[in-house]
């Protein structure tokens, strides 16, 4: 009997979680974007957000009252300590939100619901989800990447780098591991792959 499951995907920063996701969508599944449903916990009024300035100073809202996520950034993750207080600040809203969005995808006929989410455990939500993945990199790609997405320097990627759970970390406690290292024939595979280990979640049979 056919099933509905809730699939995490997570990993670290700069490790190509993203990209993943849009491969994995293109076989039937629905992809949610966390960082777009926290992005929607910090917006302006939000409740959060005045937590937030409580906590890592007014100087974090700009006047108007929107958040300065540059100035937030700098501060939540210049430790360890700092990014759990963030996290324990945010992250009971923003699953609150997803949950609500998996639901929804799962009415909309989806058998198969991929949390594309870089806190993951952090958060909570890995205890919500039937199936998990970790994509990693290597720490040079992973510090290339960041760097021109985020376009930041290296002593800024490094530290948001090193608040992170490390690789060991993922691969005892996730279902599969996929290696991005901008071999996209070997991501091809992997994600194929990936995507046959998915099915047999849903299915319960075994995949030829």
């Amino acid at each position: 009997m056919r099933r509905a499951i809730v699939v995490g995907l997570t990993g670290t920063t700069g490790a190509g979680k993203s990209t993943v996701g849009e491969m994995l969508k293109k076989y039937g599944y629905a992809v949610i974007d966390a960082d777009k449903i926290a992005s929607l916990v910090l917006e302006k009024g939000s409740p959060v957000l005045k937590q937030i300035a409580d906590t890592f100073g007014e100087d974090v809202l700009f006047e108007d009252g929107t958040l300065n996520r540059k100035l937030l950034a700098e501060r939540a993750f210049s430790s360890a300590q700092n990014t759990s207080v963030l996290n324990q600040l945010t992250h009971p809203e923003i699953v609150r939100l997803i949950m609500k969005k998996v639901q929804g995808e799962f009415f909309n006929g989806y058998e198969a619901v991929i949390l594309d989410a870089p806190q993951l455990f952090e958060s909570g939500l890995d205890k919500k989800c039937n199936f998990i993945i970790s994509v990693t990199a290597s720490p040079e790609t992973r510090m290339k990447r960041i760097m021109e997405r985020d376009g930041i320097s290296s002593e800024a990627a490094q530290r948001r780098m090193k608040v992170q759970l490390d690789d060991s970390f993922f691969r005892q406690n996730c279902d599969v591991v996929i290696v991005n290292e901008d071999n996209t024939d070997d991501l091809k595979k992997q994600v194929l792959y990936t995507a046959r280990l998915i099915e047999e979640k849903i299915s319960g049979e075994k995949v030829q």
